[in-house]
């Protein structure tokens, strides 16, 4: 595995979503560094991918309501442990659970084992909440997959936070895990 500096010289064969990424962030002016992999479809099997971007790798889960009204991507890092019935009463959601696949591709246009951040420029009509907790800002560096879980990013987590959630138009809110 190694790390390169942007996109795919050829992009023959990669998803539009996935290229839909990398045209968002050249529009945008934002380095970032690219690793390709085998399919990564758990915070485990991305161990090797890690020491590699050496960055914070975010745990991405997509959450609703018990009603399915209310949807909201939490980034938070990799190694906290996420308790649904504390996080439901920190944001003020009743019995909060893991949103059905069938969200995540409607919404975001992502699968399971590829969420993402980058899913939320899919979401123009803003059905999805980004939550982010704090610890993920603190590092300098931020990898995640590009809406597709055979390749991960690496960039500055402010070129995340000024420029990329803004152009997406969601507006994050910070939260404590």
């Amino acid at each position: 595995m190694t790390l390169v500096d942007g996109r795919p010289a050829d992009c023959t064969g990669r998803l539009d979503k996935e290229v839909r990424v990398y045209d968002l962030l050249d529009s945008l002016g934002v380095a970032y560094q690219r690793i390709d992999h085998e399919a990564a479809m758990t915070m485990e099997a991305c161990a090797a991918i890690d020491e590699v971007l050496d960055a914070t790798i975010c745990k991405n889960l997509l959450l609703c309501n018990r009603q399915c009204t209310s949807f909201y991507l939490l980034m938070m890092p990799g190694e906290k442990s996420f308790k649904t019935s504390v996080f439901s009463k920190q944001i003020g959601s009743s019995r909060l659970s893991f949103a059905a696949p069938e969200y995540m591709e409607e919404y975001l246009d992502i699968t399971p084992g590829s969420l993402s951040v980058m899913g939320l420029m899919n979401d123009k009509d803003q059905h999805v909440q980004l939550l982010i907790d704090e610890d993920v800002l603190k590092g300098e560096f931020i990898g995640f997959h590009p809406c597709i879980n055979t390749s991960s990013l690496r960039l500055k987590t402010a070129d995340l936070v000024e420029k990329i959630i803004p152009a997406m138009g969601h507006a994050p809110r910070i939260v404590t895990i």
